[in-house]
């Protein structure tokens, strides 16, 4: 189910999913209702029983992108009504683009794609120039590991900073996973690649997202990285596994591509400038010489001694470090909170922003670390509680 588009070659004709094919979607239709195919399919999404709410707000927006187009001119009242009926020519229903959610069977009216983009990231300036936005939303970006992952994502897409992603995991939703990823229990099951990708485009219809729902592989890794025409301009790799940690990252350097890593412990971030420095030891010359082809055949306790290394075990949080020596005995696995998450997040698309915008940021470690930054202190004897 591409996007129907007016431009480009002329779309294949729409054709309605079966219900298993819209539950199993994580990619939205576009539909033109300018167009006889657009206006065709919207007529024969209405009459489905696949179609099970229609949004459409399309005058609050246009009367944004007025406002956002002159935000000195005082125009309210009938003079916005008159502006807003000129961008639409007297026809509203046939303006912009509706966007089909089939997962969700929801229609949503939305603004064409350049306005879209100018009135939803238009909160960003000047923190972020519209030049610049309009920088970043050329950019790609792969995103490994989408449970930490998953919320730099999503963050990033809200902030504008990458029009397109690549991003991989073959995990399901777990409900212990719901303590930090942003999904419901009625998502219970659901692939966390297609989890995510879903709330990507329900901020934005426009943009461009590929899923690898495998999770990145020996025989897809290549094509994930990209080549030469196509190559990712950013790698956020946050994943567990020992081999991808590492092939990633030699790709990556082959590439140029600069790699971003957040340890969700004390708020550690990971810069690499591959792009910078393509002869970088991988992970700061933490593993030394150790190549994916070795890590490829690490399991158990030496699988968590390497990442252990690569973390620097000295410097994880008393709270870490104590629960590492219980994993597989009183704990299932190492705590993550979805605070630490956040941050994270925060962390990565602040330092991706910077970087794809030409900031000289330089390779390195460091630690955004609030119990440090905000330090408990004993309360005065006898003050109240």
């Amino acid at each position: 189910m591409d996007h129907l588009l007016s431009s480009g070659p002329e779309p294949a004709p729409f054709v309605l999913p079966s219900p298993r094919q819209a539950g199993e979607s994580f990619r939205p239709v576009l539909l033109d209702p300018s167009q006889p195919a657009g206006a065709q399919a919207l007529s024969a999404l209405r009459d489905s029983t696949l179609l099970r709410e229609v949004h459409d707000r399309i005058g609050d927006q246009v009367a944004e992108l007025v406002r956002c187009q002159a935000p000195g001119d005082s125009c309210a009242g009938q003079a916005l009504d008159r502006a807003v009926t000129q961008v639409v020519s007297g026809r509203p229903g046939r303006y912009g683009r509706w966007a089909w959610y089939p997962w969700s069977g929801r229609l949503v009216h939305v603004l064409p794609e350049a306005e879209f983009r100018l009135v939803r990231t238009d909160r960003n300036r000047d923190k972020i120039t519209r030049g610049q936005q309009e920088g970043l939303l050329r950019r790609r970006i792969g995103v490994i590991g989408l449970s930490v992952g998953g919320s730099t994502a999503l963050t990033c897409a809200m902030e504008g900073v990458g029009g397109a992603f690549r991003l991989a995991d073959f995990d399901r939703l777990g409900l212990s996973n719901l303590n930090r990823l942003r999904a419901g229990v009625h998502e219970l099951g659901l692939e966390k690649s297609v989890l995510c990708a879903r709330r990507m485009y329900e901020l934005d219809p426009y943009l461009d997202i590929e899923v690898h729902r495998g999770g990145v592989t020996d025989g897809n890794l290549v094509d994930f990285i990209g080549d030469q025409d196509h190559a990712l301009d950013l790698l956020v790799e946050e994943c567990d596994t020992p081999w991808v940690k590492v092939a990633a990252r030699e790709h990556a350097r082959r590439r140029r591509v600069p790699v971003l890593m957040d340890t969700n412990d004390r708020g550690v971030l990971d810069i690499e400038r591959f792009d910078l420095e393509g002869d970088r030891p991988l992970f700061h010359g933490r593993i030394g010489a150790t190549t994916a082809a070795d890590a490829a055949g690490l399991k158990g306790e030496e699988a968590i001694r390497f990442l252990l290394r690569i973390v620097d075990e000295q410097k994880l949080s008393p709270a870490m470090s104590d629960a590492l020596t219980r994993v597989g005995r009183t704990l299932s696995s190492w705590p993550q909170l979805a605070s630490g998450v956040m941050l994270g997040a925060a962390l990565v698309t602040d330092t991706a922003r910077r970087i794809l915008l030409g900031e000289p940021l330089p390779s390195g470690r460091h630690r955004i670390d609030l119990e440090t930054l905000i330090p408990a202190t004993p309360a005065p004897h006898g003050a109240a509680r």
